[in-house]
């Protein structure tokens, strides 16, 4: 009855933090659909472009992502969580007053800032919660919010974009904006709401997975150093192998609107809607699929479950990268559909992979690595090298569905060889942990 009790207040714990995560990619997703009003506000490039998208938001948000980690090993996770999401909600609220590329650009680095903080330390307090037979599950539900937010972004846009008129607006004590700011305004003002929301949770207790044993070391940099060496290979192909799924998904979230808008000559609220609902139906389906599939592995006895669902998603979503590139927009749109659901399906079971490998209190770095190199790459990479593609290879506008296509091959290609590559490693590591809680000084746990 205990447990029952304490998984109850588990789900209410995930179901905040989940709320969190769909603000986070509201916030920086919402750039997908007004790709047209700020090329046309500020004179720039697809390239520009792409690193309005990718680039501003990454960088921070990737750097600042490892010590944040390290924070949240040490100290109280939901201050942590509760400070980013008010600094990326501010952030978000001065990208409707950017006068400039560059004002944008660095009003996208502030947001970065703020939710660097949200996904180390969420990931270290669902593993305090969940047992680990519900792991994956946990995780694939909190990772909703990664298409939850991206496809609920494209649809609010849509929604805003359609109300709004042509006409600049006067803000009071900020003089003139671009219509198309007010946006930011009424995405980045709710999350203050979270923020109070979030005082409803208690900071967990630290605990190894399936353990009623407290861990209350902290572990020094020598040690986390350590560790990492010892299973390298592990981490760097769950990392980099996830980095690459991430790539091309974002490929697609920011620029498939515009494909459908230039090469189909769709108007972008019917791009926005049409494709903001595959990415909310199919990639949340996919992501549940893949954690559900990866705890059912788990259960019948297969130690790397989540890196084996991780990599059957990806080598299936090699093939369906292929509607980019059919003339007949709604056969393409079949395929994109299925891409949006096997691309999404190994991110539930990667991010629990991380929590099953790690120690309690290396949890937050390692999962703050995971993040720093999946979206320096993803995020960072996917969009610009759209934008790239698009005006120094090809030339031309009305060629971004090859863009788009080559990107999202190559990401799915090299995620799933890399992916494969780890299954083995990663039995390895699920064993080393084991001997490592083993070997644990006394006093290390309490």
């Amino acid at each position: 009855m205990k447990e029952q009790s304490s998984l109850r207040y588990a789900w209410y714990v995930l179901g905040i933090l989940l709320l969190a995560y769909i603000s986070s990619f509201i916030d920086r997703q919402i750039l997908a659909l007004l790709v047209k009003p700020i090329k046309a506000s500020f004179g720039i490039s697809d390239t520009q472009m792409g690193l309005l998208m990718g680039l501003s938001f990454a960088l921070f948000y990737t750097l600042l992502g490892i010590p944040i980690g390290l924070m949240a090993d040490r100290m109280n996770r939901k201050k942590i969580i509760g400070w980013g999401i008010a600094i990326w909600s501010l952030m978000t609220v001065l990208c409707g007053l950017a006068g400039s590329f560059w004002a944008l650009f660095f009003a996208r680095v502030g947001v970065g800032i703020g939710e660097a903080a949200l996904s180390p330390a969420a990931y270290s307090v669902i593993s305090d919660y969940f047992p680990k037979r519900k792991l994956a599950t946990a995780m694939s539900i909190y990772n909703l919010g990664v298409y939850l937010g991206s496809g609920l972004s494209i649809l609010i846009g849509a929604a805003i974009s359609s109300m709004i008129g042509k006409e600049n607006i006067q803000i009071p004590f900020f003089g003139e904006i671009f219509s198309w700011q007010v946006i930011f305004f009424y995405i980045g003002l709710p999350g203050i709401l979270i923020v109070l929301l979030l005082q409803t949770i208690k900071e967990p207790k630290r605990k190894e997975l399936d353990s009623d044993i407290e861990s209350t070391a902290k572990a020094t940099v020598a040690e986390i150093i350590s560790y990492f060496k010892a299973n390298k290979t592990t981490f760097l192909s769950l990392s980099f192998g996830i980095s690459f799924m991430s790539l091309a998904s974002y490929a697609g979230i920011y620029w498939v609107p515009t494909y459908l808008n230039r090469v189909h000559g769709w108007e972008a609220q019917k791009a926005g809607v049409v494709f903001g609902l595959i990415i909310t139906v199919f990639a949340t389906l996919g992501v549940l699929s893949g954690g559900r599939y990866a705890d059912y592995l788990s259960k019948k006895g297969v130690v790397n479950a989540k890196m084996k669902a991780g990599f059957i998603g990806m080598a299936i979503a090699v093939f369906c990268t292929i509607g980019l590139v059919m003339s007949d927009p709604n056969i393409g749109l079949i395929f994109i559909s299925l891409f949006c659901f096997f691309a999404a399906f190994p991110y539930g079971s990667a991010t629990a992979a991380i929590q099953e490998v790690a120690p309690n209190n290396m949890r937050a770095i390692f999962s703050a690595f995971f993040l720093f190199v999946v979206n320096i790459i993803g995020l960072g990479l996917g969009p610009l090298s759209v934008g790239l593609l698009n005006d120094i290879v090809f030339h031309d506008p009305l060629k971004i569905q090859y863009s788009i296509f080559i990107t999202q091959f190559t990401g799915c290609l090299v995620s799933a060889a890399l992916l494969f590559v780890g299954l083995k490693p990663f039995v390895r590591s699920v064993d080393y942990l084991k001997k490592h809680l083993t070997a644990a000084p006394k006093g290390r746990f309490s």
